[in-house]
């Protein structure tokens, strides 16, 4: 009996400083800073978004390696948006909410040129350039330049299917990296939510960050790693 005893104390006390989350113990699913992630096939790369209070939230990078969850680096002033969290399938737009859930990081833009050192696809913000909010849109919830016309890019900021002008938010897209929810363009769903650099308070329902830490994302980010986010409580 002792002897069992022992063996169960050992193992406890491996437990508690073995790294986090074995990968092989849920191929398709792993929790991660008491975040659930859906993982998809070949996914090596996580940030994790764990609201702590209001709408401040904890942010961090994590990476798979031999065969092991290994967190890089974590930030505690995130932000999240001023209505709260609220499950994907049910986000109306206009809601000041921001998406639960595990989507996928496919690109990024910003107002830079492109560095050398970023291995995702990225877009430099030009004059004319918005993120289509207009739910009569064939374009609704994508990237659009006015010139090429489509969506209503004139309406008023008060109007419900504004438009977003991207080059009004140089702070904070700085650099901006796409989340890919509603990527099946469901109207009044959502469009436009990004991971983002941290403004003065709440975000309208995107997850920001400080500025280092978007910046240090743009250089680890890469698509052959299928990196994606994971939004929880």
């Amino acid at each position: 009996m002792r002897i069992r005893i022992a063996l169960a104390l050992l193992l406890g006390a491996v437990t508690l400083i073995a790294p986090v989350a074995p990968a092989d113990a849920a191929p398709d699913h792993v929790r991660l800073d008491g975040v659930d992630v859906a993982l998809r096939a070949g996914t090596r790369q996580v940030v994790t978004v764990n609201r702590t209070s209001g709408y401040h939230a904890r942010v961090s990078l994590w990476s798979l390696k031999d065969g092991h969850w290994r967190r890089l680096t974590q930030v505690t002033d995130g932000r999240i948006g001023y209505g709260g969290l609220v499950p994907g399938p049910r986000r109306r737009q206009n809601t000041g909410t921001t998406p639960l859930g595990t989507f996928e990081l496919p690109w990024a833009f910003g107002m830079h040129s492109r560095d050398a050192a970023w291995d995702l696809r990225y877009r430099k913000v030009r004059s004319g350039d918005f993120w289509v909010q207009d739910n009569r849109s064939r374009y609704y919830n994508r990237y659009r330049n006015k010139s090429q016309g489509g969506f209503r890019w004139w309406l008023s900021g008060s109007d419900p299917n504004s438009s977003e002008r991207l080059s009004d938010y140089r702070s904070q897209y700085e650099w901006s990296i796409v989340i890919g929810f509603n990527p099946h363009q469901v109207r009044h769903r959502g469009s436009g939510i990004f991971l983002h650099v941290n403004g003065s308070g709440a975000t309208a329902g995107c997850v920001s960050a400080p500025r280092w830490f978007i910046k240090s994302l743009m250089a680890r980010l890469d698509p052959d790693q299928r990196p994606l986010i994971a939004i929880g409580r």
